[in-house]
């Protein structure tokens, strides 16, 4: 079983876009149509460049591969990767704004072995010391199970366009982060 998790690099980007592909192909099965997975892969998800500049972004592997991925951001994109961005991606002030949790991917071998669950525990430890009390997030319909027993609530749905008139069902949702013991 993996058991480190480490900062991503620049160097991992193409070894993550192999991660993310796998992920959003294999578990949006009975979620989404193909050709919904297929254009979000191309127009919605992807590498964040901003959460690897920030390191806040982070990974697990088995061996060198990536088998997991997700992290935290202290600025306003709710999600997406860097061919979905539209404007500049401020900070946000912790004392009056929820911090993101951002591009979790689970490669489909290695789902229900609580990675998810790790790599959010470390985001939760470094937004709360940087002084965040809450978190957003924009959950796709495989990822929200995972969400909300993490203890997310449900605030509304969104519709993430794509071409060709298709849309994207996502929820967003919110969560307290806990304070240190």
């Amino acid at each position: 079983m993996p058991s480190e998790i480490r900062v991503a690099t620049t160097a991992d980007i193409l070894p993550l876009r192999t991660l993310i592909e796998a992920s959003v192909r294999a578990l949006s099965s009975g979620y989404y149509t193909p050709a919904q997975a297929e254009g979000a892969l191309t127009h919605v998800f992807g590498i964040d460049t901003q959460l690897i500049s920030d390191r806040t972004y982070f990974l697990i592997e088995e061996g060198t591969v990536p088998v997991a991925a997700g992290g935290w951001s202290a600025r306003r994109t709710l999600f997406g990767g860097d061919q979905a961005k539209r404007e500049t991606d401020s900070l946000l002030n912790p004392r009056t704004d929820a911090a993101r949790i951002r591009a979790f991917f689970v490669h489909p071998e290695w789902t229900r072995k609580g990675l998810a669950r790790r790599l959010f525990d470390r985001c939760e430890t470094e937004a709360r010391d940087r002084g965040f009390r809450s978190f957003e997030l924009a959950a796709t319909l495989p990822g929200e199970p995972l969400y909300s027993a993490l203890g997310f609530v449900a605030v509304e749905e969104i519709q993430v366009p794509l071409p060709d008139g298709l849309f994207l069902p996502c929820i967003r949702m919110k969560r307290p982060i806990t304070p240190a013991a």
